[in-house]
């Protein structure tokens, strides 16, 4: 009897103790990092769903800018080429290369948005500006998406890293960290936009 009524003090402090290891918190953070990215990829898809009809206007005032247009387009191709699933998302390789790509695409668009500078008739183009504004919205939306991700994978780095979640975070689960979003070489420098209409 006696062993017994131990028996059953001990359980709720093993499920206490197991509890306090990560057991639950792990996955919820980690859940929690895969929902971030879910988000963050819908982002990316809606702005590679709008490129091919902003391209597709600008074509019609813009024939002679067939490079910016083919350039749009193949880095479009790139980006949407790499896709990464819940699992990649502790790969540091396959994150870069989703990064590039999507960097690639972002630095590749900007010309193509401000030719409306160099084209005055564009800018009347009622479809153009509302494709361009949906753009922009989606830029926006990326850079918050990448912001709400690196945040959860900061959230889940740090609760794998530290006591006691990182015991059942390594006896339970294996765990890795994720990779956050780095900002890519030179994004600190403006991108030059030359649309050859200088002497």
């Amino acid at each position: 009897m006696t062993a017994i009524r131990r028996t059953g003090l001990l359980a709720p402090l093993v499920a206490f103790s197991l509890a306090g290891c990560g057991l639950n918190s792990v996955p919820t953070a980690e859940e929690n990092v895969n929902a971030a990215w879910g988000n963050l990829q819908s982002e990316y898809q809606r702005r590679a769903d709008l490129i091919p009809n902003l391209v597709e206007t600008v074509r019609g005032y813009a024939q002679q800018e067939r490079a910016v247009l083919t350039e749009v387009t193949e880095a479009r191709a790139g980006a949407t080429r790499i896709q990464l699933s819940p699992e990649d998302l502790d790969n540091p390789e396959r994150m870069r290369a989703f990064t590039e790509a999507q960097n690639r695409l972002t630095a590749a668009i900007i010309p193509l948005q401000r030719m409306q500078e160099a084209y005055p008739d564009l800018k009347s183009n009622q479809n153009f500006l509302t494709l361009q504004s949906q753009i922009e919205g989606t830029e926006n939306s990326i850079l918050v998406g990448r912001r709400d991700y690196n945040e959860a994978v900061r959230a889940y780095n740090t609760r794998i890293r530290t006591f006691p979640d990182a015991i059942g975070a390594k006896v339970f689960y294996g765990a890795k960290p994720k990779v956050p979003f780095e900002a890519a070489s030179g994004a600190q420098n403006a991108p030059r936009v030359d649309f050859n209409t200088t002497g």
